[in-house]
């Protein structure tokens, strides 16, 4: 069995719903948006809605550390 390379799962089909996504793609689309961080101005729009939740998690974080 062949999987689906990270860098295309991150790209977003909207044909697809976002809840279409196992517990297993969830978690690595979640580590990919943790080691590949980048600021909201730089985020593609093409990738996963789980990618940007997860990046926005992080800015939060960021926010609460400063505090």
């Amino acid at each position: 069995m062949l999987e689906t390379p990270l860098a295309e799962m991150v790209e977003f089909d909207p044909s697809e719903s976002p809840m279409d996504v196992d517990f297993v793609e969830e978690i690595r689309l979640r580590t990919w948006a943790r080691q590949n961080y980048a600021p909201a101005s730089e985020r593609d729009q093409a990738w996963h809605p789980i990618v940007h939740d997860e990046m926005l998690r992080r800015d939060r974080e960021a926010l609460g550390s400063r505090a």
